[in-house]
């Protein structure tokens, strides 16, 4: 890592979080080049419908060469408008042509036309990372479909399940975000070419042809119908769609956290870092933290996406400064939490012979519900059944459950000494795991297939 970087940089996503390539895609130097292919594409509009001369598309491209990042920026101290300042730049370099630049188009053609390339890039490398995402977790929730383990609710043992089911669940709801990107991008992967107010009218009647034409030549649909800028609320459901993917990413390292307490050691992060500058023996789980602490930032990403949403009339500029920093960040910090959860996934540490210890923990009143279900089947009704099983696993001490049941005299009448045994064997009591595991795959690979 680069000391300078570091010390020349205020915030961490420039140099800490986030892959280089996702953090290039929203880097200056390639929001400019970016600006610079949506006014060729502009250029290229204004010649198709008349309103340029047709050599320009191939001058404006030469012109643009040499146009450095340093040079707009710092025109932009004296206008104190960055597409403004460009579209000067390029006045002055592109000869004859250089008068056309830009012509009858508003900045918001040029910015939110370059948010939708940009986002293009930046979701498909999101889409990538979580398809690699789903194909580890299914792999896990094959590899341990039969690993028993204690089911909890409320913090509590509440039935038992297998790590595959439960690393299936995790399989259907990342699906689920992975689907939500993929309805997302029809509506904000979108040129918006529409000129001051929306209505084209420096174009005349040829906008529909300047809008076709520049779409085409960057491999977008336009939008229906704008204002001066793009409906915002595209950009607010690219926010709130992370923020969900945040939440279950984060949802999985708590999962992963919570399964690494010194008091239940089935899962833990079994990588080489050092866990704690001063205590030798900590494992402390900081993929899964990390992946937790960013989905708090994400999350609170949603209000500012939501509030830019209302514009005054046809557009004011509260939504600008705001999205500069609002949609780089939001893909930069989804970006290193689908790293973080690959590496969490290829790291942890999975212990079988704990589960199976962990299950044993109540003396058999996890099997308290199975037990029940056999009672309701002898004929007694479950409110009772429920009502008799209450009592006695709060009245067992350091009695097993299969012992309690069979001194109680009203169970011992109703249930066999087998039928009892056979009721407090979990591996008997795991339900459709297996149609249910399969079934969360199979979704998984429906969506993956479609998008």
């Amino acid at each position: 890592m680069d000391a300078d970087m570091i010390s020349t940089n205020i915030c961490p996503l420039e140099w800490r979080y986030g892959s280089k390539e996702m953090r290039e895609i929203f880097s200056l130097r390639n929001i400019v080049k970016t600006y610079i292919k949506v006014e060729a594409a502009l250029m290229a509009g204004l010649v198709e419908a008349g309103l340029a001369p047709r050599d320009c598309v191939e001058v404006l491209e030469k012109c643009s060469e040499n146009i450095e990042v340093r040079e707009v920026y710092e025109l932009e101290r004296v206008l104190g408008h960055d597409i403004a300042s460009l579209t000067y730049l390029l006045g002055e370099r592109c000869g004859s042509c250089g008068g056309y630049v830009h012509l009858g188009a508003t900045s918001y053609d040029i910015v939110d036309t370059t948010w939708a390339l940009l986002l293009r890039e930046g979701l498909g490398i999101v889409k990538r990372k979580l398809r690699g995402v789903l194909e580890d977790l299914a792999d896990l929730s094959i590899r341990y479909r039969e690993a028993l383990m204690p089911g909890r609710t409320h913090g509590q043992h509440a039935l038992p399940i297998t790590l595959g089911f439960k690393l299936a669940n995790y399989v259907y709801e990342l699906s689920r975000s992975y689907e939500r990107i993929c309805s997302l991008e029809a509506r904000l992967i979108r040129s918006k070419i529409s000129g001051a107010v929306g209505t084209m009218a420096a174009w005349s009647n040829k906008g529909l042809e300047v809008e076709r034409k520049a779409s085409e030549m960057l491999g977008l649909e336009p939008h229906v119908i704008t204002t001066q800028v793009a409906p915002r609320d595209g950009f607010a459901e690219l926010v709130s769609v992370l923020a969900i993917l945040a939440s279950q990413l984060d949802r999985l390292a708590l999962e992963v956290r919570e399964l690494s307490r010194t008091e239940i050691s089935e899962i833990y992060e079994a990588g080489e870092r050092i866990g704690s500058s001063t205590m030798p023996q900590k494992r402390n789980p900081v993929i899964s933290e990390r992946i937790s602490g960013l989905a708090k930032i994400m999350r609170g990403m949603v209000m500012t996406a939501l509030e830019n949403i209302a514009l005054m009339h046809e557009r004011d500029l509260t939504n600008s400064s705001s999205e500069r920093i609002l949609i780089p960040h939001s893909l930069v910090t989804i970006d290193q939490m689908l790293e973080d959860t690959q590496r969490l996934l290829k790291t942890i540490y999975i212990d079988v012979e704990k589960m199976s210890e962990n299950l044993k923990l109540t003396k058999g009143a996890i099997m308290a519900e199975a037990v029940m279900i056999k009672l309701v089947e002898k004929g007694m009704p479950r409110h009772r059944a429920h009502k008799k099983l209450a009592e006695l696993t709060r009245s067992m001490g350091n009695r097993s459950l299969e012992e309690v049941l069979e001194m109680d005299e009203e169970i011992s009448k109703i249930l066999s000494k087998e039928e009892i045994k056979a009721a407090l064997d979990p591996k008997r009591y795991l339900g459709s795991y297996r149609g249910l595991i399969d079934r969360a795959i199979e979704y998984m690979g429906q969506v993956l297939k479609k998008c």
